[in-house]
């Protein structure tokens, strides 16, 4: 019988949390031209000659921080989610994962995959927020790979499922288990980009700005990651009864200055300078717990609320093994 293969794909993770592993890893994706999209040799300087060598030790400690008797979260999450995935799809379908950066990689699985000679393969990365430096860059190095195969099945990717009722259905079911009274305000953070990444999905050479991305979704910002982040709040904030005067959209993890805004590590300051005692947030482009969840929302972004007089930073679990996101997985495969 012939059988789809499904590649999932997430972000990816050191192969432990030694500095030696975290230097590989941060090397690989520091030096994606997707992730850092600057010219060759000044992304070489930057990130092989400061940022690397700088900041790997200290990553390091931040993953000792992260990691369990399981290993990474990320990478542990993940498999649970292929695992049952395929508990799901039932033997007509193999469902594999991949890594962007580190292992598995996409390479090594892709040619277990092109042994199996599917007849059919689905591409489903784990980020439902489309971003030229996340489902981009996947999709692009399996395109890479791939082409290079004598025989190329018929191939479906999935590039952004934002809206998709079984996802926003579960992160309003992870909402729900938290009484929304008690909170002086919501947070929906998400991943930072440069400005200028989001700048470049436009074709008629406008900037973000021009094209109305905090309050609508239309033709042109359809893939304007700014624009789906602010959709995908409003999808879940609707559904949970959170007034639009009650959350914030904000971005973390940023570099420099010139990233998305409002930054949510600012937002977090500013709400415990009003006053706010307790504030929850949801990591919607997170779908696996992870060091930016777990440690950067959890701990750090409650240290700086304690610093200005909050008290509780509460995070609200990612989808994980969550059944309904398994659910909505199985559906983004079979398209039913």
């Amino acid at each position: 019988m012939n059988k789809t293969g499904v590649l999932l794909i997430n972000l990816g993770t050191p192969d432990s949390p030694s500095v030696g592993n975290v230097r590989s890893y941060l090397s690989q994706f520091l030096n994606d031209p997707r992730v850092i999209d600057i010219p060759w040799l000044s992304r070489k300087i930057l990130v092989n000659g400061i940022i690397v060598p700088f900041r790997a030790p200290k990553s390091a400690k931040v993953y000792k921080q992260l990691w369990t008797d399981k290993g990474s979260p990320l990478l542990y999450y993940s498999e649970r989610a292929k695992d049952l995935l395929q508990q799901q799809l039932g033997s007509d379908y193999e469902v594999h994962l991949a890594m962007r950066y580190k292992n598995p990689s996409i390479p090594s699985v892709l040619e277990k995959m092109r042994r199996a000679n599917y007849q059919k393969i689905v591409v489903l990365t784990m980020f439902p927020q489309y971003a030229s430096a996340s489902t981009g860059s996947a999709l692009e190095e399996v395109m890479r790979v791939v082409i290079k195969w004598w025989v190329i099945p018929e191939i479906k990717f999935v590039s952004q499922y934002y809206d998709h009722p079984l996802y926003i259905k579960a992160f309003v079911e992870r909402g729900r288990q938290f009484d929304l009274s008690k909170y002086d305000h919501v947070l929906f953070s998400y991943h930072g980009l440069p400005e200028r990444q989001v700048d470049k999905v436009y074709p008629d050479g406008k900037p973000c700005s021009d094209h109305d991305c905090e309050e609508r979704i239309t033709d042109e910002n359809k893939y304007c990651y700014k624009a789906v982040s602010y959709e995908t709040t409003r999808l879940i904030a609707s559904q949970l009864g959170i007034p639009k005067e009650k959350y914030t959209v904000c971005f973390q993890s940023r570099l420099d200055e010139k990233w998305l805004k409002p930054f949510s590590d600012k937002v977090v300051e500013d709400c415990a300078k009003k006053g706010m005692k307790n504030i929850l947030v949801f990591s919607p482009a997170f779908t696996a717990d992870c060091l930016e969840t777990i440690i950067e929302i959890g701990e750090e972004y409650q240290e700086i609320f304690h610093k200005h007089g909050g008290e509780k930073v509460q995070l609200v679990e990612s989808l994980n093994d969550h059944p309904t996101w398994i659910q909505c997985l199985k559906e983004l495969v079979t398209g039913r």
